[in-house]
């Protein structure tokens, strides 16, 4: 199986084709998580729901070491702030 794809490794004319699909997915996902929310799902049991299908997609396309590999990296990842969203206070 192959290595997940570093954000670095990627080509610069794909990059911005690659980064649209993302935030269309993105979007796709918060609205079906809003709602979920809306529906009274609680948000820890979507988060464990949606990490689980996460990762299990992640084994199915690229192979169990690279998605434990990539998993590996999530804490420093968090920890750098990169899943952090600011927030505005009014």
């Amino acid at each position: 199986m192959s290595q997940l794809p570093e954000t670095h490794d990627i080509d610069d004319r794909a990059d911005q084709a690659h980064e649209d699909e993302r935030h269309a997915a993105l979007a796709y996902l918060d609205e079906a998580w809003n709602e979920a929310v809306y529906d009274g799902l609680d948000e820890d049991c979507l988060a464990q729901a949606a990490l689980f299908t996460a990762i299990r997609s992640l084994v199915a396309t690229y192979g169990e070491d690279a998605a434990a590999e990539f998993a590996e990296r999530l804490a420093g990842r968090i920890r750098a702030g990169e899943y952090t969203v600011p927030f505005n206070r009014q």
